[in-house]
């Protein structure tokens, strides 16, 4: 299989259909908030009329009430990635969610949950916010606290949960890789000033395309009480524009400077894997650079 990665508006999805179509390949969503229904707009989802023929796999999954579950989107993911590839056809995974690509690519067993666990970190979050939690973390796994953002309640609960459930590190329960699928990686990226402008300029198309709109329309399905939609990029300054805290300028520009630092981490994260083949998203070659990469892994 092939999987194309990389941050946010480097071009991976115009790449993805090039490859699907040179393949004979299917698109099976790598994006965390894609799997989102109606949070359309905001996660720049392709919308089936400009898919070019090409089926996708694994979208439109929850509704936006329900906490993301990355061992519930492998699942998923898997039996879409067998599905294609048992009529003979290539799956083709796109996404710019680190975590949910290894999910599919590599060996990946998450531990368990348990309830009375999450509750009460939860409620404790909800009280005292982020940044207790985030200290004892740091005392508890130094090497989990410094991989995730002291703002991320939502991660910093699951580590504590994992660690209280297991009474091993958090990061002692992250595998090492091991591919579960044999595949080739094409990363994409762009130059960061050029990589910037595309992001200013796709949060403005965001909002001129009527985010403000879908999101107060998901507002009314419960979009505040998802612990996880009402945090993505664009869909939580939305929100707060609807609430007069912040101005539409303020919103827009909000929204930018988080996906700026988003894409820093995206990097970070993809960075790390020597087994990804980097390619210049702007360059004039970049479909065939791509295709004669996939078809020399497949010697």
């Amino acid at each position: 299989m092939v999987a194309v990665v990389g941050p946010t508006a480097a071009g991976k999805t115009a790449l993805s259909l090039a490859l699907a179509h040179a393949l004979g390949g299917e698109v099976v969503n790598a994006d965390s908030m894609q799997l989102y229904r109606g949070m359309d707009i905001g996660t720049a989802k392709l919308p089936p009329d400009e898919r070019e023929g090409v089926p996708h796999h694994v979208l439109d999954l929850w509704d936006v009430t329900f906490p993301a579950s990355v061992a519930e989107y492998q699942e998923a993911a898997r039996a879409a990635v067998e599905d294609i590839a048992g009529r003979g056809r290539v799956p083709v995974l796109v996404g710019g969610s680190g975590l949910y690509v290894r999910a599919v690519l590599e060996e990946f067993e998450f531990p368990g949950t348990d309830p009375a666990i999450r509750e009460r970190l939860e409620a404790e979050l909800a009280v005292s916010g982020p940044g207790p939690l985030h200290a004892r973390l740091r005392e508890a796994d130094p090497d989990a606290a410094a991989r995730i953002l002291a703002s991320n309640g939502r991660r910093i609960v699951r580590a504590l949960e994992v660690i209280e459930m297991t009474g091993a590190p958090f990061t002692a329960a992250l595998p090492a890789p091991k591919p579960f699928y044999d595949s080739v990686q094409i990363g994409v990226d762009r130059g960061t000033e050029e990589l910037d402008r595309r992001i200013a300029e796709r949060v403005d198309l965001m909002w001129a395309s009527g985010l403000v709109d879908e999101v107060r329309r998901l507002d009314r399905a419960g979009l505040r009480e998802g612990r996880t939609a009402s945090r993505a990029l664009g869909y939580q300054q939305a929100l707060a524009q609807l609430d007069g805290v912040l101005s539409e300028e303020e919103a827009r520009a909000d929204t930018v400077r988080g996906t700026r630092r988003f894409v820093r981490r995206q990097r970070s994260w993809f960075r790390r894997d020597p087994r990804i083949t980097w390619l210049d998203g702007a360059s004039e070659t970049l479909h065939a650079d791509a295709l004669a990469a996939c078809r020399a892994a497949a010697r």
